[in-house]
């Protein structure tokens, strides 16, 4: 079953982040990402959600304690630590 890695951080310049996070890719496929979602704060734009979808719970975690993950987000302008969480996903539906 997949996991998704919800990632939710502030960032200080969106095209920077932007362009660190594109870079970072490949990184997060060796570890089977599937793809994403980009969510951004309606109230706070500097404020994203990042939901990375995994093959599974193995790669989310082997994702999420790669070492390149920090220096990427500190190139990138994340502001504050992040917070990194697990879901297995139960259900998606498309209307």
């Amino acid at each position: 079953m997949s996991t998704v890695v919800a990632v939710r951080h502030a960032v200080e310049d969106f095209e920077k982040w932007r362009l660190v996070f594109d870079e970072h890719r490949a990184v997060r496929e060796s570890h089977g990402s599937r793809g994403h979602w980009l969510l951004v704060d309606q109230n706070d734009p500097g404020t994203q959600l990042i939901l990375n979808e995994f093959s599974d719970r193995a790669g989310a975690e082997a994702f999420a304690s790669d070492p390149s993950l920090p220096e990427a987000m500190a190139r990138a302008g994340v502001s504050g630590p992040p917070r990194i969480e697990f879901y297995e996903i139960a259900e998606h539906v498309d209307y």
